[in-house]
C-alpha cells in the first residue's frame, strides 16, 4: 500500500499528493515530522534503530517520527508518531523548520519538543534500545558514534533556536 505525502516547494506550500518512495526516488520535497522527547530532569531520549531497519539500519538519533501524511500537519503528524513509536499521548510544540537535504532525499523537517512524564513504551520495529541522556552525553554520542546523519544537522539547528 502506498504511503501518500503532499509534495511541497522550496517555501514549504503544497503542491500535489504523492506516494512517499516516488518522491524520495525523484528527490521531491515532502514533510517529516520529528520530535526530541525530554524527561523532567532535562534528559534526552535517545534511541538506536533495528540492524533490520530499511533506513539507517544499527543508527542511534535523538528524534522520533517520520513522514506527514497527506494532509496532514507536522503537529498532527508529530503527534501521531509519538504515539505510534513510543506509545505516549501527547501534543509535541513546534520548535522549528527547515529544508534538509537529507541524505536519503530533501525535504522540509519539522522538529518538535516534548516533555514525557510517563512510561514509555517503544516499538521494537523502530527502536531497538534506548537510554535518556544528558545533552552532553548526547552531544558525545553524535559526534562520535554511528549517528543518523541528518538528525546531527537537526541537533545542531535545534540548539541554536533554544538558547
Amino acid at each position: 500500500m502506498a504511503e501518500l505525502v503532499d509534495r511541497v516547494d522550496e517555501q514549504d506550500r503544497v503542491l500535489g499528493v504523492v506516494d512517499r518512495a516516488e518522491a524520495i526516488r525523484r528527490r521531491w520535497l515532502h514533510r517529516i515530522a520529528t520530535i526530541v522527547c525530554r524527561d523532567a530532569d532535562g534528559r534526552f531520549l535517545v534511541h538506536r534503530r533495528p540492524d533490520r531497519a530499511s533506513r539507517f539500519p544499527g543508527h542511534y538519533n535523538w528524534m522520533l517520527g517520520g513522514a506527514a501524511d497527506a494532509g496532514e500537519s507536522y503537529e498532527e503528524a508529530a503527534t501521531r508518531e509519538l504515539s505510534e513509536e513510543v506509545g505516549v499521548c501527547a501534543a509535541p510544540r513546534l520548535v522549528l523548520t527547515f529544508l534538509c537535504e537529507g541524505v536519503i532525499s530533501p525535504y522540509w523537517l519539522g522538529l518538535h519538543e516534548v516533555v514525557i512524564t510517563e512510561p514509555i513504551r517503544p516499538d521494537l520495529e523502530e527502536i531497538a534500545w534506548h537510554d535518556w541522556l544528558t545533552e552532553g552525553e548526547l552531544e558525545a554520542l553524535v559526534r562520535r558514534r554511528e549517528f543518523v546523519p541528518d538528525a546531527r544537522e537537526a541537533f545542531d539547528r535545534y540548539r541554536v533556536a533554544v538558547r
